[in-house]
């Protein structure tokens, strides 16, 4: 991006939206953010974002918006219509959209800014909120190929890696199958857990073997840290994962792809919703399997 274009709109300031606004404005970007929560447009104002009084006036000459917000209600509300974002940026803007939504809300935004001749770089990030703040997000990125060789230098400026996919959905796809993954790993970390248990295993007995085997993936050795002292504090929640797993689902009946383990998983993060498990860490499937196999709370 040339220096002409260092003005960027953030839109979204939530637990991941914040920390990489303040990523891109300690990278010299001049950053106007709007967000609908007082709480967190404040906290923002009192970490030095300049807050624009509404998204248009957020996005008025500005060469990029980045968007990062909860879901597709949220998405469409934001950016569609006479009264959205998109209808506000200025035709040649790029539309940088991190957020986790599905591929057909996305295919909406996406018709609606080739009309304005907006850039639209599906830019889904992947992380969760305890690290965005180290720059250590890794990003997918789909849409015109010119246009993320030019903001190439923002997008490095909030995640440490991006991967170009293709010119259309490709991101939204990566993004979901990366999510299929994880949420299933969950699941089997749990059955793994409470059986070992259920064989007499000590808690950090069985966890320190999780580590030292060939399944110690990044994400089995990130989620037995805080398994070892059953930290259960949501850096990404159990209602979060369902919403998650919903998109997941509808992509692949839109496609004809049986996703007969991610269906499974669904049914688990909606028990752990209903039984008030909602707003903990996805891991609290391992509760949700100790409670079905009648173990209480193991010895640290």
């Amino acid at each position: 991006m040339t220096d002409a274009s260092r003005n960027v709109a953030f839109i979204g300031i939530g637990k991941m939206g914040l920390p990489m606004a303040l990523l891109v404005a300690k990278a010299g970007y001049a950053v106007t953010a709007f967000d609908q929560s007082a709480a967190r447009t404040n906290e923002a104002r009192g970490q030095g974002i300049a807050i624009a009084a509404s998204p248009a006036d957020a996005v008025d000459g500005k060469a990029a918006i980045i968007t990062s917000l909860p879901d597709d209600a949220a998405l469409r509300g934001a950016l569609l219509g006479p009264t959205g974002l998109i209808a506000a940026m200025a035709p040649g803007a790029v539309l940088i959209e991190t957020s986790t939504v599905s591929v057909e809300a996305s295919t909406e935004v996406a018709a609606a800014a080739q009309a304005r001749g907006i850039a639209y770089l599906r830019s889904p990030v992947s992380g969760n909120a305890s690290i965005v703040h180290t720059g250590a997000l890794t990003c997918f990125v789909s849409g015109p190929k010119d246009a993320f060789e030019n903001a190439k230098p923002l997008f490095s400026a909030f995640t440490r890696a991006q991967t170009y996919l293709g010119p259309a959905e490709e991101a939204r796809y990566a993004k979901l199958s990366v999510n299929l993954m994880i949420a299933v790993s969950a699941a089997m970390m749990a059955e793994s857990l409470a059986l070992a248990r259920k064989g007499g295993i000590a808690w950090q007995d069985i966890l320190k073997v999780l580590d030292d085997s060939a399944v110690a993936s990044p994400m089995v050795k990130y989620k037995t840290a805080p398994l070892r002292t059953r930290d259960f504090e949501s850096t990404f929640s159990c209602k979060q994962m369902a919403k998650d797993l919903d998109l997941i689902l509808g992509a692949g009946h839109a496609v004809g792809v049986p996703l007969q383990l991610a269906a499974q998983v669904r049914e688990t993060y909606g028990s752990l919703v209903a039984q008030g498990d909602g707003d903990t860490d996805f891991i609290a499937t391992v509760k949700h399997l100790e409670r079905l196999s009648g173990l209480g709370e193991p010895k640290l």
